[in-house]
This record gives C-alpha cells, structure tokens and sequence, in this order.
C-alpha cells in the first residue's frame, strides 16, 4: 500500500504547477478575429487612398480638358464679350493691344504657406550662386599658385644663366689680360679664383678691401665686367668676339647687353 502511495505523482510539483501553455477555451478563437479586424481595417486603409489618389487624378485630367478647350458662348463671361464686339482669337482692349490667350491657371497642390515655393527656390539660388563663388576662388587661387611657381622657376633660370654668363666673362677677362702680361686683375672678383684658395686666404682679402664683391649682385657684377671687357679689350662676351678698334666695336656690335643680341 505504501509502494502504491509512493508511485502516485505528487499534485503540488512543478509537472502541474506550471502550466506551458493557455488551454483556457475560446482563446485561439479570440486570437483569429483580432488578426481578421487588423487585416480588414489595413485593407480598408489601403482602399482609401487608392480612392483618394483616383479622385486627385480625375481632378486633374479634368482640369487639363477644360484649359485646353477654348470658351464657348454656354460661359458667360464669354457671352457678354461677344455681345460688346468681341470675336474669338481677337486680343482684348479698344485698341486691341491686349492679351490673347487666358492668364494662367497655377494650380497650388502643396500644404506650404504663400511664398514658400519662391523661399526654396531663392535659396536654391543662393546655394548654386555660392557653390559658383567657391569654384571660381578655387581657380583664381590654383591659377595664382601657377603663376607664383612660374615666376620662380624663372627667377631661379634668369639666376643660373647670369652666374653663367657672370663665369664666361670671369674666364674670358683672365685670359685676355693674361695675354697683356697683366698679373693682378683690376678687382678680385674678375677672375675666377683657383680651386686651391683657402677660406683663410679669402678672408684676409675681404679685410683688406672697404667692401666685398657680396656687396654686388650676379647682375651688377656683370655690367661691371662687360664694361670692363669692351673698354680694355675691345671684347664682347656676347659675341664671342674681340674688335680691332672702339670704331670697329661700335659698328658691328649690337650693344652691351644680352638682350641687344637676342
């Protein structure tokens, strides 16, 4: 008898306590008629702005037929022009300067206030005219960038090609006045000095002198030099060329300068 009460379930344990799901009756049929009544009511929403949209396109096909067919005598507004002289196609006014066809009809569609169709569209502008603002300062500056980067790399030709010029007439002054048997050019700077010169050397000249060839420029350095050739030795650098006389110089030379034998 104990064995029998043992292998009985027990009703307080957790088999029919919890209950996993709801047996409760009529439940899964409540469930379907809410299911139904949200679907009907989706499908009743969806008819209505089909209905609604169907009715905003006959509006306008409507509206289209009519601005298109001209006026007949059933308006009548129409009616009381004729009656005063008017014909269709004719422009109004006494001295028919008027207007021919109808002023325009502008339909609005839209929930906006008055003027906020010409708000966006001057701001529309506003936002294209700035975009164009920055693209043209966007070029000026590239462009302005280029010329700056031309304008160096030419200085930095017309340099190098003065400093060459500046060692050919160098070269060429201590050869000519070599052949006069002159030992010591006029200023230092008029020949190209030896590779073995030291700094030592050249500094003690620069003590010696009140100023230093770094006083002149590449430039000045080469009016001086050229000057300096043509007066003693009748020699244009340019030219290649020594002259038998200042006569001689001044006839068959184009000038001092480089520019003159371009």
């Amino acid at each position: 008898m104990k064995l029998n009460m043992a292998e009985e379930e027990d009703y307080m344990s957790d088999s029919f306590i919890n209950v996993q799901e709801d047996i409760r009756p009529g439940v899964p049929m409540l469930r379907q008629i809410r299911e139904a009544r949200r679907k009907e009511e989706r499908q009743q929403e969806a008819n209505l702005k089909n209905r609604q949209k169907s009715v905003k396109e006959e509006e306008q096909e409507r509206r289209d037929i009519g601005l298109k067919n001209a006026l007949g005598c059933e308006n009548k507004g129409f009616a009381l022009l004729q009656k005063m002289g008017y014909k269709s196609g004719q422009a109004l006014g006494k001295s028919g300067d008027g207007i021919v066809e109808p002023i325009p009809l502008n339909v609005k569609t839209g929930k906006s206030g008055i003027g906020h169709e010409s708000l966006l569209k001057r701001k529309a502008e506003e936002r294209l005219e700035n975009y164009r603002r920055k693209i043209h300062m966007k070029n000026q500056n590239e462009e302005k960038a280029t010329e700056q980067f031309r304008m160096r790399l030419k200085n930095k030709q017309d340099e190098m090609k003065l400093e060459g010029d500046l060692r050919r007439s160098q070269r060429a002054c201590q050869q000519l006045d070599t052949q006069k048997n002159i030992q010591v050019p006029r200023e230092a700077w008029y020949w190209l000095k030896p590779e073995e010169e030291t700094e030592e050397e050249e500094e003690e000249e620069q003590d010696e002198d009140e100023y230093t060839s770094e006083d002149l420029s590449a430039l000045e350095k080469l009016q001086i030099l050229t000057s300096y050739l043509r007066e003693e030795h009748l020699y244009c650098i340019w030219c290649g060329t020594a002259y038998e006389d200042k006569e001689d110089l001044s006839s068959n030379c184009p000038g001092p300068t480089s520019a003159d034998h371009d």
